[in-house]
Order: structure tokens, then sequence, then C-alpha cells
């Protein structure tokens, strides 16, 4: 199975199951997500919801290249990407808090699923970074338009993207990206995340989030998303993205 699913006293914890792939996004995966989305809308029990990475070394890498390489132009490109991206809107307007809790290198896509959640708790020895840049492409799930939503300052939101490099935790927090930083057992550090929210009612939780949506909706964040996407899919038919990605198939 390519992911689990799992709730505990009201923690939903989403884990993407390909270590061996460094957890790379496939169309299961994306199902997984679909999945998680409408256990939460299902369930009265879920009061926060966290996505992980199994294994120690990734919590994901994006997209898989290798599946996803056979996309040529920009038309198949904006089919996959579209795709995603809904899947993440609806992940991000979700009605109950949503962790990143990132065990492991968080880049492209990884970054983008990271940066549509609430709070991003990070190992201390965990790198992330906007990496698309390498590829000749811009995000392409919406990641650029959730990072200028989330509070960083503009040039450093900027820089994050256009750098295309990978940041260290360090870096992270100064920027505002990480949350928090941990040392040792996820599990431990997760618990000690929640802790204070655990005592508040879910139902503050719920109406907290639902004025952030409610200014995303305003802002036409769906809109804005969607053009990012098609942004990104212009990019991916050239020839540059292609290149590029056969250099790194063939690392």
């Amino acid at each position: 199975m390519t992911y689990t699913i799992d709730e505990t006293d009201g923690v939903l914890v989403f884990t993407l199951n390909r270590p061996e792939r460094r957890n790379a996004i496939n169309t299961e995966l994306m199902e997984g997500f679909k999945e998680v989305i409408e256990y939460v809308h299902n369930s009265n029990s879920v009061r926060f919801l966290v996505i992980t990475g199994a294994g120690e070394k990734a919590f994901c890498s994006g997209g898989d290249l290798a599946e996803f390489h056979s996309l040529k132009t920009e038309q198949q490109a904006f089919g996959m990407l579209s795709k995603m991206a809904e899947i993440l809107y609806e992940w991000a307007t979700l009605p109950v808090p949503t962790i990143a809790l990132i065990n492991g290198a968080a880049v492209g896509g990884g970054c983008e699923i990271a940066t549509a959640c609430d709070f991003r708790v990070v190992a201390r020895e965990a790198k992330c970074g906007f990496i698309q840049g390498t590829l000749a492409i811009t995000s392409g799930w919406g990641g650029a338009t959730y990072l200028f939503e989330r509070g960083l300052r503009h040039d450093r939101a900027l820089k994050m993207l256009i750098d295309a490099q990978v940041y260290d935790s360090g870096q992270l927090e100064e920027v505002g990206w990480a949350t928090k930083v941990y040392d040792g057992d996820r599990e431990v550090a997760l618990a000690q995340f929640i802790e204070y929210m655990r005592t508040i009612n879910p139902g503050v939780h719920k109406a907290y989030k639902e004025i952030e949506i409610r200014k995303w909706a305003e802002k036409d964040l769906k809109k804005r998303v969607m053009e990012e996407v098609s942004q990104c899919s212009k990019l991916w038919e050239l020839e540059a993205h292609h290149e590029a990605v056969n250099r790194f198939l063939k690392k």
C-alpha cells in the first residue's frame, strides 16, 4: 500500500508510504489524498489532520518524475497538475487544523504540500525547498500561491521560489516557513505541538479555519492557484524542461 490512514484520539495521520521512491506522489497517492479528505468531511471525531512520510529520509520528493515524465504537452501536463492542485485546494480548505510533520526532505511538490498545510513541524535534519526552477518549471500545484498567503515577508518568499534551492531547518525557521523545528522522535514532537490545542473545543478551531477560508474565497485563491497551474503547464511543454528531467533521471 502506498499510503496509510490511522486515527487515534482525534488525530488522523496520513502517511505517504513509498520510501523507496522518497515518497514521491503518483496517481495512487493522489487517490489517497482524496480518501483522506472525504474521511475528514464525513467524520465527527477528527480534530487534527497530520501528513508525514514513511522512513527517515524523505517527507515527500514531489511528483514521481518516472511516472509523469511521459507527459509532454501543455495539455497533458495541465491534466495532471490541475488534478493535484484541486486536491491540495480541498486539503487547504478543510475545516480542521492540518499539520505537515516533516520527517525528512520536502522538495518540489513535497514543499508545496507542506505549504498548503496550516502548520509545518520540521525535523532538525530535514531540508526543504521549491526546487522546481532547476527543472525549468515553476511550482504547479499551487505552492507559490500558498507561500505568498502564509505571512512570509514578500522578499523572503520570492527568494525561496527563485533560488530553487533547499533550505536547512534553521533557514526555514528564520524565514518563517517552519512553524516549529524538533529533535528526536516525531510522534513526541507532534504530541507536544498539539498539547495546548487539544484543550480547546474543536468548534473554536473550525471557526478560526472558516475565517481564513472566507478570506481566501474573497481573494479568489482557487482561481489564482489554477492560473499558477497554467503557467507551469506552459513551461512543462518546453524543451528546457524535458532536457532537465532527462539529466535528473540519468543521475
